[in-house]
């Protein structure tokens, strides 16, 4: 156990063998997602009722409570292993308010769905703070679909048009183009798919199979839209293997290749992070512009530490050819202490 970590509270078990964990020295977190309002960060997470934490600097942070106060309320209606546990969020600014998208489901199933809820502002201290949440946004349905409704990430892309990305095992990475106000689908529905692993066989449509890949987030940078994705196992303490890995497009709709040119939705994509083995896995990521550089904000399992998901955020760096890369080494000197 590292010294630092003077107590643990555990408050649920959930996912399979997550736990959504509070530290008392470091953030403990799974699937972050960040935004930004009136010069301070606020965190999202996996956790009951989403959990949230902020900061003035992107180190020091600040537990805030949670976004449900219970869960909402239509999500033991689409999943029966729901558990209270929501899942994967995503925050982006839109129509000059803040839209919270986030995941309903059960660990290995694919009857889930991503809902949204909506906000004026990030503050809990204002006035104009309350969540109002809009249901449902895609469903998919065990048995029904060979693709699964978690993990959402809302884009803009060059047109000014929200597309979201989504999807985890199953047949891969989708995107859908959502409607005028972020709600819902647009009309004709326009779906592709960015990526996806090989499967070793075609499993039962109720069954993930092992074509590990999940937590799609897109990114432009100059020419090129950039889909990050966590490849491999969470959840598995020190035989976990995620990764991330990235490929780009010029089109928002892909086809979205690796540096070798192998497209991403027949297996292709980039190792992000140089290796580092005192961390079991890494991903769940969301990639931001803060100050006008780059980062990967996700999380890690801690080797020394009893494998905790610890919160990093890391620089990225640009080669000349406009690939990103991530310097391993970061992992073990970014931390993030939580004040009180």
């Amino acid at each position: 156990m590292n010294p630092k970590r003077t107590v643990a509270i555990l408050i649920a078990a959930a996912l399979g063998g997550i736990c959504w964990a509070q530290s008392s020295s470091e953030v403990d977190i799974h699937d972050p997602a960040m935004g930004t309002d009136g010069g301070r960060y606020y965190l999202y997470s996996t956790g009951p009722g989403i959990p949230f934490y902020s900061s003035k600097d992107r180190v020091h942070w600040v537990a805030g409570g949670r976004v449900f106060a219970g869960e909402p309320a239509w999500g033991r209606g689409v999943a029966a292993g729901f558990n209270g546990h929501v899942w994967a969020p995503d925050v982006v600014r839109h129509d000059g308010k803040y839209y919270l998208y986030y995941s309903v489901s059960g660990f290995g199933k694919n009857d889930s769905a991503i809902g949204v809820t909506v906000n004026k502002t990030l503050d809990p201290a204002s006035p104009d703070y309350k969540w109002d949440d809009k249901g449902i946004v895609i469903r998919s349905v065990a048995g029904r679909d060979d693709w699964n409704a978690i993990d959402p990430n809302v884009i803009v892309d060059a047109k000014g048009e929200g597309w979201m990305t989504f999807g985890s095992f199953w047949s891969g990475i989708k995107l859908v183009k959502l409607n005028s106000d972020w709600t819902g689908l647009a009309e004709p529905e326009s779906w592709h798919t960015l990526a996806a692993r090989p499967r070793s066989s075609a499993p039962d449509a109720r069954n993930p199979g092992d074509g590990a890949i999940e937590g799609p987030f897109l990114f432009q940078h100059g020419d090129y839209y950039y889909l990050f994705v966590s490849t491999g196992y969470c959840c598995r303490g020190k035989a976990s293997t995620y990764r991330v890995a990235v490929g780009r497009a010029k089109e928002i709709t892909g086809p979205y290749l690796g540096k070798d040119g192998h497209d991403m939705a027949s297996g292709g994509g980039t190792p992000l992070l140089s290796e580092n083995k005192a961390w079991a896995g890494w991903g769940g990521q969301g990639v931001y512009k803060f100050d006008g550089k780059d980062f990967i904000v996700m999380h890690a399992y801690e080797a020394a530490d009893n494998d905790f998901h610890r919160l990093k955020i890391l620089p990225i760096t640009w080669d000349a050819a406009g690939w990103p890369s991530v310097d391993g080494r970061g992992l073990n000197t970014f931390h993030a202490p939580l004040r009180k």
